[in-house]
């Protein structure tokens, strides 16, 4: 009988050896989960404070395109205004016109790219509400 419990205790001994080690496994494997879930958390909130920083130029843009519009529209105007003038205060008015209507056209165009960055930026959130989403499912 005292052979058969030397043979059970060492049995005991080296099932408790091995539940320690796969502790210390199983701890070393969770420490790294966790890193990685706060490196991942950390860079999500990067992301969501460029995407803040993003929407916050849009709105820069847009107002300062809306500006434009409405100081291109007043030259237009004034330049409508002095029309009835000489033919050298004529030729200046079509000066102003034309470089009136390039104003216009470029707050067209930066109007047309911050619309483009807007829906970009929109995507982008997407994307990171996806994977956060996904993140969280995890």
């Amino acid at each position: 009988a005292g052979k058969g419990f030397a043979v059970v205790a060492s049995e005991v001994k080296n099932l408790a050896t091995q539940t320690a080690r796969a502790t210390e496994e199983i701890q070393v494997q969770i420490d790294a989960m966790t890193g990685a879930t706060g490196r991942t958390v950390d860079a999500i909130r990067s992301i969501s404070g460029t995407i803040g920083k993003v929407g916050a130029l849009t709105t820069a843009v847009a107002s300062a395109v809306e500006e434009q519009v409405a100081a291109t529209a007043e030259i237009a105007r004034n330049t409508q205004q002095a029309s009835s003038g000489t033919s050298d205060v004529l030729q200046s008015i079509t000066g102003i016109a034309d470089a009136a209507g390039h104003t216009g056209q470029a707050a067209e165009e930066m109007n047309a790219a911050s619309g483009a960055l807007a829906e970009r930026t929109r995507e982008l959130r997407r994307v990171v509400d996806a994977y956060v989403a996904e993140i969280a499912r995890v």
